[in-house]
């Protein structure tokens, strides 16, 4: 075992705690149910039509957590549901800007139009978390807490599909109400500090975001409400449940 592992190990074991017990602060945790749909080799294009067929439904990121500072709260939805080796995500948003500067991977997509998963795939206090801009520009990261963040590789984001109805090509702000998607097929090899073969059966804890930091209107909506005095995703105290069938 490798010493960088080792240490990601010890640091999960000192945070499994505080992550897991019951924290009286979340007393608005919310639970979803994830239907598991049978998608052998998906092409990511037919995530949105395979979820209307599998009668998935969207559920809204609404909560404005800093309201005071960041009151703006565009239109945000996604849904999720997982495969035999994959989690399947689909978001739908409705903003008054758009933006896409960062057009490689692991750059700042938070900067951009960004809707953002994390999760703890393993229950372990390790936390990924996966984000994802207007044009399919990713970023993962992994750790047991927001210092420190490991970043996946480029080998491991080539391995996650990514579908975006506004075009894969970077592009600066566009002010005006747009509508635009995304759908990522995300392979339980992107949660690569872990060896995970399934998640059915299991609950995780998780949240759902959308962002905008160098937006006009630069906005923190959260699908679990943040109950912290600054704009803050790197909280697991906070997230939800995702109850996997």
């Amino acid at each position: 075992m490798s010493l960088k592992k080792y240490l990601m190990m010890i640091a999960a074991a000192l945070y499994v705690l505080p992550l897991f017990a019951i924290n009286p602060q979340n007393s608005k945790m919310k639970e979803l149910n994830v239907k598991k749909v049978s998608a052998a080799n998906i092409p990511v294009e037919s995530v949105p039509a395979l979820l209307d067929k599998e009668k998935v439904d969207f559920q809204p990121i609404k909560s404005v957590n800093w309201a005071s500072e960041y009151p703006y709260r565009p239109d945000v939805e996604f849904r999720i549901a997982h495969t035999d080796d994959a989690i399947l995500l689909h978001y739908k948003v409705k903003e008054a800007s758009v933006a896409a500067v960062a057009g490689r991977d692991n750059g700042p997509v938070w900067e951009d139009a960004c809707v953002e998963f994390f999760s703890v795939p393993a229950n372990d206090g390790v936390y990924y978390n996966v984000e994802c801009n207007c044009i399919g520009t990713l970023l993962i990261g992994a750790g047991a807490g927001r210092a420190n963040r490991q970043h996946a590789s480029q080998e491991v984001l080539d391995q996650v599909q990514r579908w975006a109805s506004l075009g894969r090509e970077a592009f600066a702000e566009r002010v005006g109400e747009c509508s635009w998607e995304v759908a990522l097929v995300i392979p339980y090899s992107a949660f690569f500090l872990h060896t995970i073969t399934s998640l059915d059966g299991k609950s995780i804890r998780a949240n759902f975001y959308k962002c905008g930091d160098k937006l006009q209107t630069p906005h923190f909506l959260s699908w679990n409400p943040i109950e912290l005095e600054k704009p803050n995703f790197h909280c697991p105290e906070f997230f939800g449940l995702l109850n996997m069938e």
